[in-house]
C-alpha cells in the first residue's frame, strides 16, 4: 500500500473528516459517521478509489543519482 495522497490534501481530508464527525455529534445524527472516511484516508495517506484509477497527488522526490 503506497501513499497516493499529497500532504496538503491529507490535511484537508483530516479537517473535513473532523468537521463532519463533529456535525454528527452536534446534530445527534449517525450520518456524521461518514466523516470517518476522509479522516481515515487522510491519516493513512492512501485512498482506494485513487489506487483503482491510478491517481496520485503525492509529490515524489526524484533520485539525483539516476541521471
Amino acid at each position: 500500500m503506497n501513499i497516493n495522497i499529497g500532504k496538503y490534501e491529507r490535511v484537508i481530508r483530516v479537517i473535513a473528516g473532523l468537521v463532519i464527525l463533529a456535525w454528527g455529534v452536534y446534530a445527534k445524527n449517525w450520518w456524521g459517521l461518514i466523516g470517518a472516511v476522509p479522516l481515515l484516508t487522510g491519516l493513512v495517506g492512501w485512498c482506494p478509489p485513487y489506487a483503482m484509477f491510478g491517481i496520485n497527488t503525492c509529490s515524489v522526490k526524484k533520485d539525483k543519482s539516476s541521471s
